[in-house]
């Protein structure tokens, strides 16, 4: 395991290690816009550069290996001047015309450019080159004249996602990242609307047009997906009570940055006016239960069964509960049903939406607590 020492401070770290890994296990922050812990290492922004001891060039820690004994310098005028120069060059064919105002969520990109004090040149671009929101998906906003050609998103949907939707097209100046295999839009060249490339880029060319215009949340919550067994998380950006986006967490356990469509994009139910926040029973079985339902006399063969006039159909409603009161008469109808007619009368219907520990339950209550093998799942997406 080789041991180095960046800014003065020492770490021992495995074989293969980069200088950049290794500065973060310390704390330690290097400017990078090409590279992400999720993706395999370019070098290709060069603004992660950094100073070793006995080398004639400042170096692209992304891929560098860290070796026993080295020194690394991450902080220098030299190193200031240089990611300023990087900055600026980028910058220069940066143009973003849908928030001139600078209203928009700050970018990592920004955040940098920001941070050393960059500002147009006379020779930057003022015009788009490129058509804005350039591809009609349905929940990804593409500008491309905000793109640095970093090639995050082309290395997310290859290496995260495997679909391989984006590629770059023309060379030099005119250089840009489109569709693959001669497709005109993101949906003709396979995008399963995953939002991977959205969450990688460090610009804001990809964006997540639900969220366009919402601005910065005032908080983040971290939860897990609600929408299968997986046990996805990420973070709800709330504003204001409501979530206006969904990002990626890099720390979740199970998916890391990667989502589905549902995950990343089916978030408006929570807020939905017919969302159903509370148990609802029948009515009847709150006035007067089975004495009441009784009255009603139901004649299969019957084509004109008429409910009597005594009998209003608001019984047939279904009324807000508290969930002792749901969950005790559901108890309750189910022994009455087991006893009478046996456990195979009754059947048990488990959600794709739960986690497999909460189906595993399920499966126990089925077999052991009713005593019935008749127990299906509604996964047939």
């Amino acid at each position: 395991m080789p041991k180095l020492t960046i800014n003065g401070q020492s770490i021992e770290v495995s074989a293969n290690t980069t200088v950049l890994r290794a500065a973060e296990k310390l704390g330690i922050e290097i400017p990078t816009l090409c590279d992400h812990p999720a993706l395999h290492p370019l070098g290709g922004c060069r603004l992660c550069l950094v100073e070793v001891k006995g080398a004639h060039t400042s170096q692209a820690s992304c891929g560098l290996i860290a070796t026993d004994g080295m020194e690394v310098t991450t902080e220098s005028n030299q190193l200031t001047e240089e990611r300023s120069e990087i900055l600026e060059m980028l910058f220069a064919n940066y143009v973003d015309a849908v928030y001139a105002d600078g209203q928009s969520e700050e970018t990592q990109f920004m955040r940098w450019i920001n941070h050393y004090g960059i500002q147009k040149t006379p020779y930057a671009e003022s015009q788009p080159r490129h058509k804005i929101d350039s591809d009609p998906h349905p929940m990804i906003w593409v500008d491309m004249n905000k793109c640095i050609l970093c090639l995050r998103c082309v290395r997310a949907c290859a290496e995260v996602q495997g679909r391989h939707v984006w590629e770059v097209n023309g060379r030099g100046h005119d250089s840009l990242i489109s569709p693959s295999a001669n497709a005109s839009t993101m949906q003709d060249a396979r995008c399963e609307s995953c939002g991977a490339c959205v969450a990688f880029c460090p610009t804001g060319a990809l964006d997540n047009r639900m969220s366009m215009g919402l601005g910065q949340p005032d908080k983040l919550v971290t939860t897990t997906c609600s929408y299968c067994g997986v046990g996805c998380q990420f973070d709800l950006n709330v504003k204001d009570g409501k979530v206006i986006r969904v990002t990626s967490n890099p720390n979740a356990p199970v998916n890391g940055m990667a989502l589905c469509v549902k995950g990343r994009y089916a978030y408006d139910y929570v807020h939905h006016t017919e969302r159903v926040t509370k148990p609802r029973v029948r009515r009847y079985l709150l006035e007067g239960g089975e004495k009441v339902i009784s009255q009603l006399v139901i004649r299969e063969t019957s084509p004109n069964y008429l409910i009597p006039n005594h009998l209003t159909p608001n019984l047939w409603d279904w009324v807000e509960v508290e969930w002792d009161v749901a969950l005790d008469i559901a108890a309750r109808k189910l022994s009455e049903i087991k006893a009478s007619r046996g456990a195979d009368s009754i059947g048990v219907l488990t959600s794709a939406k739960c986690t497999n520990e909460e189906n595993f339950l399920m499966n126990k209550f089925a077999r052991q607590v009713v005593g019935t093998n008749n127990i299906d799942h509604c996964a047939r997406l």
